[in-house]
């Protein structure tokens, strides 16, 4: 008679203490928070960064100031002593024209006419005081009477 009953179902072995599963800390959820809803309609040539545009699609390069280029290489040609005077003073004059145009007309440039702003007048300063050092010279060496 054994053979016909039923089996009976096993229950689990109880699991011992140290194995209990440990409760987290979960942070309750701000109340009515919606996180913000993106849009998911698909655009033609959308990729996982946003549109990309087509070919030739892009802005053409911006013009760069042409008075801005010639004010940084006749300032440098003024300061190595290419053209000592007329160099320096006439870099510093185009850079600040050519400062006064790109602000106007949005060109690029600004680097160069700063450049020949600075160097031109740091080339005037320059020549300023070798005109001063040299009539100094001058003016001791012909008040002197050592060799006379």
């Amino acid at each position: 008679m054994s053979d016909l009953t039923p089996p009976q179902p096993q229950q689990p072995a109880p699991q011992p203490p140290y194995a209990a599963p440990q409760p987290t800390y979960q942070p309750p959820a701000a109340p009515g928070y919606q996180p913000p809803a993106y849009p998911t309609q698909q655009y033609p040539g959308a990729t996982p960064y946003g549109v990309q545009p087509g070919y030739g699609a892009y802005a053409p390069a911006q013009k760069t100031n042409g008075l801005a280029i010639a004010a940084m290489i006749v300032a440098i040609l003024g300061f190595v002593w290419a053209l000592p005077f007329i160099g320096s003073l006439a870099g510093a004059i185009m850079g600040h024209i050519a400062l006064g145009q790109i602000k106007r007309t949005g060109e690029r440039g600004r680097g160069m006419a700063l450049a020949g702003v600075v160097v031109g007048w740091i080339g005037l300063g320059l020549i300023v005081l070798a005109v001063i050092g040299l009539v100094a010279f001058s003016v001791v060496a012909s008040t002197s009477t050592r060799y006379a």
